[in-house]
């Protein structure tokens, strides 16, 4: 059911308690039309979601103060806050569907929901509601390499490797390892040491001529293919770290030299 919100309540009805779920405020009055139009829009998108979001309402006569803070000109006037501020809004009397969409980009998802988990099996889940989604994919690449499983983190990313820095880093990294090439740098990698694994990455590189394969188990890479996959788990490396830090920067100049 709505809660209906004063300027003495807004702090905590709304601003306070966005901070633990969204709440979605419709600024309306009671001589207002399109008002009553969007009110059965609006209560049974909240009813539908069952305490995950928050309707309230603000009567704009008696509470002009808000409305002249919130810059409301016309109603009905719906905002969405989240972690006390505003993040979405509209204005007028929108059709059920998409009122329906409104409230649907204010809930995570259940993808996200398993997303957040991080388990495995919770990843597995997420991965086979939504397998385009290159966060999902990467997370559980991640976590099946954690336990070895390569062939299966490649399975993972294949799908999104062309349109994720992410995915084709780890896509690479399994394609190198199975031909014997990087697997002290991916070693490094797994302990947490990112610069030992960008710099045994970029020697592999660098180095002129060398071996197309080692000693892996898989098919051996040539030439062209081998600095591919290099420099792609190396982009996926530096993926993770801050554009800005001048770490960062000094390997994608190094990158930039060696390719």
């Amino acid at each position: 059911m709505p809660i209906d919100v004063t300027e003495a309540s807004f702090e905590s009805e709304v601003v306070g308690r966005s901070r633990r779920v969204p709440v979605v405020v419709d600024f309306w009055a009671a001589w207002c039309g399109p008002c009553r139009q969007l009110t059965p829009a609006l209560e049974a998108a909240e009813a539908a979601r069952d305490g995950k979001v928050v309707l309230a309402k603000v009567d704009v006569d008696a509470n002009q103060a808000l409305a002249a803070r919130f810059g409301v000109r016309g109603i009905p006037a719906v905002k969405a806050f989240r972690d006390g501020a505003v993040v979405s809004e509209f204005v007028g009397a929108l059709p059920p569907a998409r009122v329906e969409a409104f409230f649907d980009a204010l809930v995570p998802s259940r993808a996200d929901e398993l997303l957040a988990a991080g388990d495995e099996l919770s990843l597995r889940e997420a991965h086979e509601l939504e397998p385009h989604r290159a966060d999902i994919a990467v997370a559980l690449a991640k976590a099946r390499l954690e336990r070895g499983a390569e062939a299966e983190a490649l399975e993972a990313v294949e799908g999104v490797e062309e349109s994720d820095f992410a995915a084709a880093g780890i896509a690479a990294r399994v394609r190198l390892s199975r031909a014997g090439i990087g697997t002290e740098a991916f070693a490094a990698l797994d302990r947490g040491d990112r610069e030992a694994a960008l710099d045994g990455l970029l020697r592999e590189l660098e180095e002129p001529g060398a071996a197309a394969g080692g000693d892996g188990d898989g098919p051996a890479l040539d030439p062209d293919e081998r600095r591919e996959q290099l420099r792609r788990a190396v982009v996926g490396i530096l993926n993770e770290l801050d554009p800005a830090d001048p770490t960062a920067r000094a390997y994608r100049r190094r990158l930039s030299a060696a390719l």
